[in-house]
C-alpha cells in the first residue's frame, strides 16, 4: 500500500481492523458492533463508516452496516500485518510478554515504514504467525485460513496444543499464562461440567477450570 495516503489516519486504520475482525468472526459490521469494539459512541461510529464509504473502503447497506471493499481489506490486512510483526519482534527481541506486546504494536503500527517491516520480517525469518497465535498477512497481504479448532471442541480425555489465545485483553492475558494456555502448550480435557458448566483442563501448572465462554476463544490444534 501507498505510504503517502494521507487519507488513511490512524482512526480510519483503526476502524478498518475492526470491520475486518468482525467480518472474520462472522458478524456483520453494524454500528452498534463497531461502537462496541471500538470503545465509542453510535453516532462516532456511524460517522465514521460514513467516512470510510466515502473514502471506498467499504460499502454501506441499509441495517447491516458495512463490508470492507477490495482496497479497504487490503488496507486493513496492511495494518495487521504491521501488527502482528511488531508483536512478534516485541516478544522475541524484546523479550515483552504476551499481554505487553499487543498494545504497543497498536500505538506502532501506524507509524511501521514498508522498509523497516520488511527487515524486520527478515529479521525474525518470515514469520507465519504472531506470538499470540494469530496468522501474519504475507508480503502479497495474502492470510491462510485457519484450521485450528476451539478448546470447548474438545471431547473428555483429548490432549491438545495450543494454536491461539485472544490478544486484546492484558489481564486475561497474564491469567492464560499463569495457567500454561499459551501457544505451544499442550493441555488435556479432564472434567467436562454438565448444563454449560466450565471446563477443567490439566497443563503444565496443574488441573484448572475455566469457563465455556473463554474456551472457545482459545484455538488449539
Amino acid at each position: 500500500m501507498a505510504e503517502a495516503d494521507k487519507e488513511l489516519t490512524s482512526a480510519v486504520e483503526d476502524y478498518l481492523k475492526s470491520v475486518y475482525a468482525l467480518e472474520a468472526e462472522g458478524r456483520r459490521a453494524t454500528t452498534s458492533a463497531l461502537a462496541e469494539r471500538m470503545g465509542v459512541s453510535a453516532p462516532s461510529a456511524t460517522a465514521m463508516m460514513k467516512r470510510l464509504d466515502e473514502l471506498g473502503l467499504v460499502e454501506r447497506a441499509p441495517y447491516h452496516g458495512v463490508t470492507l471493499t477490495d482496497r479497504g481489506r487490503l488496507c486493513a490486512l496492511e495494518v495487521l500485518r504491521h501488527h502482528r510483526l511488531l508483536e512478534l519482534y516485541l516478544a522475541d527481541s524484546l523479550g515483552m510478554s504476551l499481554d505487553e506486546v499487543h498494545a504497543e504494536a497498536d500505538r506502532l503500527e501506524h507509524v511501521l515504514s514498508e522498509n523497516l517491516e520488511a527487515r524486520i520480517d527478515a529479521a525474525l525469518g518470515y514469520p507465519t504467525h504472531d506470538p499470540h497465535g494469530d496468522p501474519i498477512p504475507d508480503r502479497a497481504l495474502r492470510i491462510p485460513a485457519s484450521t485450528s479448532r476451539s478448546l470447548a471442541d474438545l471431547d473428555l480425555g483429548d490432549t491438545a496444543t495450543v494454536a491461539r489465545v485472544p490478544d486484546g485483553n492484558a489481564a486475561l492475558l497474564r491469567y492464560l499464562a499463569d495457567i500454561a494456555i499459551v501457544p505451544g502448550q499442550e493441555l488435556e480435557l479432564t472434567k467436562a461440567a454438565p448444563f454449560g458448566g466450565p471446563l477443567t483442563v490439566r497443563t503444565g501448572t496443574g488441573e484448572h477450570a475455566i469457563a465455556r465462554e473463554l474456551a472457545a476463544t482459545v484455538r488449539i490444534a
